[in-house]
């Protein structure tokens, strides 16, 4: 099997449909929609990459938001359940990270919440380390951040 990554508009109909998988499951998760701060949007989401197999069917997907002139933030990082345990997670978080790279970044941050240990697991294996909760998370108990420098050895997967 063969993952082909590409940045597609926000608004490709892949990407939505996986976007709205995402809520609908954090929803569920938490009991309610407890993201603090902006929701990303086609405004101010610099790179939306698009995960799809083989035959073109929509697996994952994850956005790149600017929060300064050398950081990123990873949004919307997400892949479908039935996809999960075959390293396509790690796979979109090296390509975001090499195209913020090619957009001048040093350091990568982002958010996840307290319930979602395996989100944790695949960002803590790519190298990058918890930090205080940061601008609109810093009052959500639930959020958890986490930040990568981008100078030196790539992300491992």
């Amino acid at each position: 099997m063969r993952i082909i990554l590409d940045d597609v508009p926000w608004d490709h109909p892949a990407g939505a449909a996986l976007r709205r998988e995402q809520e609908r499951e954090t929803i569920e998760r938490y009991g309610g929609d407890i993201e603090a701060g902006p929701k990303p949007s086609a405004e101010d989401v610099t790179a939306f990459l698009l995960a799809t197999d083989d035959s073109g069917d929509a697996v994952g997907c994850g956005c790149l938001r600017r929060l300064d002139e050398d950081t990123f933030e990873i949004k919307r990082m997400y892949v479908a359940p039935r996809w999960r345990g075959r390293r396509i997670g790690g796979l979109l978080l090296r390509a975001l990270e090499e195209r913020a790279r090619e957009l001048g970044a040093s350091r990568m941050r982002l958010e996840t919440g307290a319930e979602q240990p395996e989100a944790m697991r695949v960002y803590e294996r790519a190298g990058y380390r918890r930090i205080e909760r940061y601008g609109p998370y810093v009052a959500c108990e639930e959020s958890i951040c986490f930040e990568r420098g981008l100078a030196g050895e790539p992300a491992r997967a």
